[in-house]
């Protein structure tokens, strides 16, 4: 089972539907694969139509000590071979809990460890904030995907989130590979072609070579997470990247052999 955690401590930087897209294209290459999404403002879960209210039974359950496995969570989507653990906004209590409640940094890592047979990924979407369910995170997954647009400021973004992977990846004492995925890149400004050369020349061994371009399709979630066709440059952008992903956790199996 991979586990790749889909971070940024930036917002709108198009994690969610980075997550999304990604998520979709394993499915249809017929990996088993399942999203988990640890962001309180739950963009992810209402992608799929999953109701506010009652707060559905997800992630937040994780932490509380009631049991609860991955496999009790999982939902079916209308996407085969995907499934869904929902957030609940109570899992925006979590970060003043952490320091009076043992453990919960390690809460994803066991209930991962316990799914292990079931899945062939698991796709953990983020919250845009450094705080106890990022940790959580990287903490538990193989890799981490960081999606950032083409602009000055999103690369400073990328680099706070490479210095906190490096932070965690050397109290878990075990490698986090890291990949940095660029979207929302629009070609007619001089500014997002300037920013994806920085970002292509700043981190050449770890971004990927294209850039998933600006596309309105992609701003539609709720198609996304349906069943049916799916089309446009953007998501035909993010199959290549999907693919470029995959090659490198191939590499980086070859390497450690």
């Amino acid at each position: 089972m991979h586990v790749w955690a889909i971070a940024n401590q930036k917002g709108g930087v198009g994690k969610t539907t980075t997550t999304l897209c990604l998520a979709r294209g394993l499915a249809q290459a017929g990996h088993r694969v399942l999203l988990v999404d640890l962001d309180p403002h739950a963009s992810l879960t209402r992608a799929f139509g999953v109701p506010a209210s009652p707060p559905p039974s997800g992630t937040h359950d994780l932490f509380t000590g009631s049991g609860a496995t991955l496999a009790s969570l999982a939902r079916r989507t209308e996407l085969p071979g995907l499934q869904l653990v929902a957030a609940q906004p109570a899992l925006a209590t979590l970060e003043r809990r952490g320091s009076t409640q043992p453990g919960l940094g390690l809460a994803l890592g066991r209930a991962l460890h316990g799914a292990h047979s079931s899945y062939d990924h698991v796709l953990l979407d983020c919250p845009p904030t450094l705080g106890l369910l990022m940790v959580n995170a990287l903490a538990a997954a193989d890799r981490l995907v960081v999606p950032t647009q083409t602009d000055p400021l999103a690369l400073h973004g990328v680099a706070d989130m490479l210095r906190t992977a490096a932070m965690v990846e050397r109290s878990r004492r075990r490698p986090l590979p890291q990949h940095v995925l660029p979207t929302l890149f629009d070609r007619r400004t001089r500014a997002g072609v300037q920013s994806l050369a920085q970002l292509h020349e700043q981190y050449a061994d770890r971004a990927w070579p294209g850039a998933v371009p600006m596309d309105t399709r992609l701003r539609d979630a709720h198609a996304l997470a349906r069943e049916g066709e799916v089309g446009g440059r953007g998501y035909e952008a993010y199959g290549r990247a999907l693919k470029w992903l995959l090659a490198q956790g191939d590499a980086a199996q070859r390497r450690a052999a």
